[in-house]
């Protein structure tokens, strides 16, 4: 069984899955960051590879990913940060990235250089099931999951689809838009949830505008994870000792129960 695979296996357990920019504010804070979280309570950790053109993020992730690129920060740096943090912890790390920085890479060498690495899954918001069958298959092979994400306004088709090729788990955007701490759930936030269910028994995990822990309580009746990241973003920048960071990360678990 998968590291991530077995989060999901612990009966009522919610899974709390933090975002954090590898590089944001600088390196050491990022391997820092990431064992405050796995010592507070996180269940799975996103590392996000900086990238110039990140369609997917807001303001927020936008400026941490600027930041960290200003330092030099790319894929082989975002390697080596997830081996050492892998020393420390056995926290399951998902890559999120885009799908330029992965083709230009390489494929095959990636998904080698992340199985290498300790990261134990893939998310790449860019990158639609219909064109992902050959990074699928490396990843497969390396012993990654791929995890797909789906919006309020997908499809019956590409419910479906998601569902059959998602592993890991299923990324469920909260809204159609940008990522960003917002300060009230949408609406139709239910309903979507209860459409993918009826798809799937894959873990379903709930991001984008998560910024409160009575929010994560909120998700955390209706989906089997949280995850939270500009949130985490905005905490960083104004307070470097990462306390906040660590009380936050706490407060959150504590809600999901």
């Amino acid at each position: 069984m998968s590291r991530i695979a077995a989060v999901f296996q612990k009966a009522g357990h919610k899974a709390l899955i933090p975002y954090i920019t590898v590089g944001y504010p600088d390196s050491k804070t990022t391997l820092k960051a990431i064992s405050l979280l796995a010592e507070n309570g996180a269940d799975i950790i996103e590392l996000g590879i900086p990238f110039s053109d990140p369609l997917a993020d807001g303001a927020t992730i936008q400026e941490s990913s600027y930041q960290a690129l200003l330092k030099g920060v790319n894929t082989d740096t975002c390697l080596e940060i997830a081996r050492q943090a892998r020393e420390k912890t056995s926290v399951p790390l998902v890559f999120m990235t885009y799908y330029n920085p992965v083709l230009q890479y390489g494929l095959e060498k990636f998904c080698q250089a992340c199985f290498i690495a300790g990261i134990d899954g893939l998310i790449v918001p860019d990158l639609p099931p219909e064109e992902g069958t050959a990074l699928e298959s490396m990843a497969h092979k390396n012993g990654l999951d791929l995890i797909y994400l789906l919006a309020p306004t997908s499809t019956s088709e590409r419910i479906q689809m998601v569902a059959e090729r998602s592993s890991g788990y299923i990324y469920l955007v909260s809204v159609a838009g940008v990522t960003g701490a917002r300060s009230s759930l949408p609406t139709d936030l239910t309903s979507f949830i209860c459409r993918v269910r009826q798809a799937t028994q894959k873990p379903l995990c709930v991001g984008f505008g998560i910024s409160t822990p009575e929010q994560a309580e909120q998700i955390g009746k209706l989906a089997d994870g949280v995850i939270i990241g500009s949130k985490l973003i905005q905490l960083m920048k104004v307070d470097k000792t990462l306390n906040s960071l660590a009380e936050f990360i706490r407060s959150v678990r504590s809600a999901l129960g």
